[in-house]
């Protein structure tokens, strides 16, 4: 009998902290031994010439979500799950997402529903609170963050979602209190609206104008304030999708001042530009998401974020919606760009773009690469070293790399319910040959290999060094933040 269920042999191991030559061992599930002459296994792979690296974590995708316009992404978790595979990604994390008047425990609930009969890899939900009333306040988070719901985003804009300062404050301190991380989507809504209603009344109504109601200042603005919340109350927080300088700047200089404030960016605003909102008829519908794409020079600033440590975490912010009447096109055939439903598809190519762009052209190693686009997403979130690492003891997520393979991304060639990619044309060089879940080969020879409903959902537990009792200061200094002895 052999002695592992597989092995993983002749390649070139990376981490976040190490690259090295070895052969990789599975049993259960699970990476058993790291190193040379292993012994025997039922399958063997070689790997020679090939990266062996640990499956990435995408943590922050919309999947078979509803949307504040009541629409529905594409994507249901099994095409969803399965584009992922198919790019080199072996755990998700989407969003149970709360409307107001709804329920955190229901809409909790309705998206077990939804995923487990047909996620194909392995997925945790963050929580989406748009109604933090003293009912969801007072028990249904503090009761999910104890069942292992330990990260929840919430907005400063989008009218049917956003919460106010003082409500942020609300959740940052309950985060602080139960070890919870808070996700903020960062833009001002009173500047978006205000400039949006200008732009309509003038007739500006084509979608390059989406660009123009979302200016840099609405980002850095809200950026800031959302940091000075978390400064006061001392609480940990993590800026979704940022797409310019002065709002990476903030993050940054946050993060040297000693808070935890941790960045994420995504490939939209590393590849895309406002420009590409620019083509012709409804064709630059299909680049709209808020932030949206900058241009060059902030292009070059998220490449330097990522380099810096400003940015911890690289996501796709998949956002799937078609662009025709059940997407995109929902409100007419020529709607004005404040009716364009917001968000870019980009599941299964977020690997190959950042890795032909960043570690083949230098930008970035090949270590840097796996922090980004696994380690640290399993690290902040909580499930480390579970995922995101290969080590003894971690499951078998794994992404055997061609970094040779040159492919052109074509809308045909991807596993999604999209009907368009922004990156459409664009070639890469480097895509996963083999990806594997909890020792599954799960895609091999471009072919699926698992079922649906195969994937497992993942609990996660409070940050213990996050975790703080309340208390108050029996005296208060005036000149110093003391809101966290307010709690």
């Amino acid at each position: 009998m052999a002695e592992f269920d597989l092995l993983i042999k002749g390649g070139t191991v990376a981490t976040a902290s190490d690259s090295f030559r070895a052969d990789v061992a599975i049993r259960d599930g699970r990476i058993v031994a790291l190193g040379s002459s292993l012994g025997g296994a039922e399958r063997e792979i070689d790997a020679t010439g090939l990266f062996v690296l640990p499956g990435g974590i995408d943590a922050h995708c919309h999947i078979e979500q509803e949307s504040s316009m009541g629409l529905m992404t594409a994507d249901d978790f099994y095409s969803g799950t399965v584009s992922a595979a198919f790019g080199g990604t072996t755990t998700i994390m989407p969003f149970a997402a709360q409307h107001r008047g709804q329920s955190l425990r229901q809409v909790v609930k309705e998206t077990h529903e939804k995923a487990g009969p047909k996620a194909v890899i392995d997925y945790a939900f963050h929580l989406i609170v748009s109604d933090p009333n003293e009912q969801v306040l007072g028990q249904e988070l503090p009761g999910l963050i104890l069942d292992g719901y330990t990260s929840f985003k919430v907005y400063m804009t989008y009218e049917a979602l956003k919460i106010s300062d003082r409500q942020m404050l609300e959740v940052l301190a309950l985060a602080r209190r139960h070890g919870a991380l808070t996700m903020v989507h960062a833009e001002n809504d009173d500047v978006i609206s205000w400039i949006t209603d200008r732009l309509l009344t003038r007739g500006y109504t084509a979608p390059q104008f989406h660009a123009v109601s979302h200016p840099r200042i609405a980002e850095s603005e809200a950026s800031r304030r959302a940091i000075d919340l978390a400064r006061l109350i001392d609480a940990p927080m993590l800026i979704v999708h940022v797409s310019e300088a002065e709002a990476a700047r903030a993050i940054l200089e946050a993060r040297n001042s000693g808070l935890e404030i941790y960045g994420e960016t995504c490939p939209q605003y590393l590849f895309l530009t406002a420009e590409d909102l620019k083509r012709d008829g409804m064709e630059g519908a299909k680049f709209c998401c808020s932030p949206p794409p900058r241009d060059a020079a902030a292009q070059e600033a998220i490449w330097r974020g990522l380099k810096n440590g400003t940015f911890q975490v690289f996501s796709s912010d998949h956002a799937p919606y078609r662009n025709d009447e059940t997407g995109k096109l929902i409100a007419g055939p020529k709607p004005s760009f404040a009716q364009i439903s917001n968000g870019v598809p980009g599941l299964e190519v977020r690997l190959p773009l950042l890795f032909s762009e960043g570690v083949g052209k230098g930008r970035l190693s090949l270590n840097e690469f796996v922090a980004l686009t696994a380690t640290n997403a399993a690290k902040i979130y909580g499930l480390h070293p579970r995922k995101g690492t290969i080590a003894v003891g971690s499951d078998a997520d794994i992404a055997i790399w061609d970094p040779t393979w040159r492919r052109t991304i074509s809308q045909v060639m991807l596993h999604d319910a999209m009907d368009y990619t922004p990156y459409e044309g664009r070639q890469v060089t480097g895509w996963p040959r083999i990806v594997i879940s909890r020792g599954r080969i799960v895609v091999e020879e471009e072919t699926l290999q698992v079922e649906r409903g195969s994937g497992a959902f993942l609990e996660r537990r409070p940050s213990e060094r996050k975790l703080v009792a309340a208390r108050l200061a029996p005296e208060l200094d005036p000149d110093r933040n003391f809101g966290a002895d307010l709690l």
